[in-house]
């Protein structure tokens, strides 16, 4: 796992499982969760895994190896080519880089 990687999520039943916070654990994932009944806290990673799966070719994928290039095409192409309108119109990386020089 990478250092310092964070898992959101919702209060649902399956998040807060001993289960589920035991693999949490077990793979040294921080967790953020959104407050109770406060779904605005979620929307922008629901949104952005709402435009994962219309990016990601998932489905045609018969291995995990072909499963990873697919995440790591579909996140690449989202960060450096998808312009967003909530961010003057610029990729995710641009409006990054963008506010770097104006800080």
């Amino acid at each position: 796992m990478a250092k310092g990687a964070y898992i959101h999520s919702d209060q649902g039943g399956h998040y807060t499982s001993p289960v589920y916070q035991k693999l949490v654990k077990k793979f040294r994932l921080g967790q953020s969760m959104s407050r109770r009944g406060n779904c605005w806290d979620n929307a922008p990673q629901e949104s952005f895994f709402g435009h994962f799966k219309d990016l990601a070719g998932i489905k045609s994928c018969e291995t995990l190896e072909e499963l990873k290039q697919e995440v790591k095409a579909a996140i690449h192409y989202y960060n450096h080519y998808r312009y967003q309108w909530n961010m003057k119109k610029m990729t995710p990386v641009q409006y990054r880089n963008h506010l770097l020089k104006v800080a």
